[in-house]
């Protein structure tokens, strides 16, 4: 595979996993302003979570890391993990964190089979 080819797969994923990042930390922003943080306690943390992974993600796919692959497989289930959490919720933030999540979690999917 050609270094174009390789920047273009790695450009794709650091775009929806920095996306994603971005998602979780408005997510957490809009359930700590709410006063409902106690509330939603496991949906503030998974977003804490995986918001922190996708950041690593997108720092390890500008450096064409060799662990790419392994820490997609995680970057993956985190994901998953957010959005299934998210997805319990009818907040409007939660929501499109669950849905900002699960294509993270394909795009990861994705990179860690290549």
């Amino acid at each position: 595979m050609t270094s174009t080819l390789v920047a273009e797969r790695n450009q794709e994923c650091m775009d929806v996993c920095a996306s994603c990042a971005q998602v979780c930390e408005a997510c957490v922003s809009t359930c700590t302003q709410q006063g409902v943080a106690a509330e939603m306690a496991q949906c503030i943390s998974a977003c804490l979570d995986c918001a922190a992974l996708c950041r690593l993600m997108e720092t390890l796919l500008a450096r064409d890391s060799k662990y790419v692959a392994q820490l997609s497989k995680l970057c993956a289930e985190v994901c998953e993990a957010c959005a299934d959490e998210c997805a319990k919720y009818d907040d409007e933030a939660c929501q499109a964190c669950a849905t900002a999540c699960r294509a993270c979690a394909e795009q990861c999917r994705v990179m860690a089979a290549a």
